[in-house]
């Protein structure tokens, strides 16, 4: 056990929330640091009617840091499939808005869903600010929107945010500075992640914090974001639209075994020539067996723990270059 490991890690989607219920089994100093730029779904009819932030993200986080009971998590996941107004909507995030709507902020709103939830560690938002993601495409195409984006189904070229300079929220700052380990990703690379790296202070931290800095790509890849994609390729991505963007570590799955009818349209991401990165790769037999398209999450925080544990991982002085 690793008790007193300090982690932090950032991502958005159904990626980060593998990882956080993994790594909470073995410490309980955990932030989960989400992107909010997502506008589809229940997210994004709740961000459009109430000009909340996008809940959807934090309430599967919060779900897999969660210790209530089993009824609990069970309530908070609940997607209502009729009613007028209500079909589509996830209970808990009709719940986060609420909460928002009691405590008048979103922030406290978190902590207070939280709290009920009797969440282990803690869940923070890059920014408070009401982003947009922005995607320029290899056809020359701008598409707006994090949900129109995936269902463009086009080699995306160029990620921007809007506004361009959101600041960053000082909780998520503060746990990527105070951390033993920071961990990007797995997660959507364009969706998830990089609108977490474009937030200047967030970067900002990843480039100051003294902690091995570690990125864990995906299984497989994701339709109309990452097709054909290899490690590599997801690493060149977040090196795109943050030059200088340097890991310490590349943890990818080395199972290859067939995806299933779950994933028909995704593909096993292979390495790849990473011969362009100074970061060392760790191959592990990373897949959910019974979802195999996403990470085990208790080989995932066992590799993860196994990296803090390494003395060689262990970075002398703070700052990136």
């Amino acid at each position: 056990m690793s008790r007193d490991l300090k982690v932090a890690a950032l991502g958005g989607g159904t990626g980060l929330s593998t990882l956080l219920r993994g790594i909470k089994e073995v410490t309980s100093n955990v932030t989960g640091i989400v992107t909010v730029a997502d506008d589809g779904g229940s997210s994004g009819r709740l961000r459009k009617e109430l000009g909340i932030l996008p809940p959807g993200d934090i309430r599967n986080c919060i779900v897999a840091l969660a210790e209530a009971e089993p009824l609990m998590k069970r309530l908070f996941e609940y997607r209502f499939t009729e009613g007028n107004g209500l079909a589509g909507h996830s209970f808990g995030n009709l719940f986060i808005a609420a909460m928002s709507g009691v405590t008048g902020n979103f922030e406290q709103a978190v902590s207070e869903s939280s709290r009920v939830l009797k969440v282990t560690g803690q869940i923070a938002p890059s920014t408070l600010e009401d982003v947009r993601l922005v995607a320029r495409m290899a056809d020359g195409t701008v598409v707006h929107g994090e949900s129109k984006i995936s269902a463009a189904s086009k080699r995306i070229c160029r990620l921007e945010i809007a506004p361009g300079s959101p600041e960053a929220f000082q909780p998520a700052v503060d746990a990527i500075l105070d951390a033993d380990l920071v961990v990007v990703g797995p997660g959507s690379v364009y969706t998830s992640l990089i609108p977490n790296l474009l937030v200047p202070g967030i970067w900002q931290a990843l480039e100051s914090t003294g902690a091995p800095l570690v990125y864990v790509c995906n299984v497989a890849t994701q339709p109309g974001e990452t097709d054909g994609y290899t490690v590599a390729d997801h690493c060149r991505a977040l090196e795109a639209h943050r030059p200088g963007l340097s890991f310490d570590y590349v943890v990818a799955n080395s199972a290859m075994k067939p995806l299933g009818a779950d994933f028909p349209s995704s593909e096993l991401v292979e390495i790849g020539d990473l011969s362009f990165l100074s970061a060392r790769l760790i191959e592990a037999d990373l897949m959910n067996d019974r979802f195999r398209g996403h990470h085990d999450a208790q080989s995932l925080a066992s590799v993860l723990v196994g990296i803090y544990h390494e003395p060689s991982s262990v970075r002398r002085g703070a700052g990136r270059t």
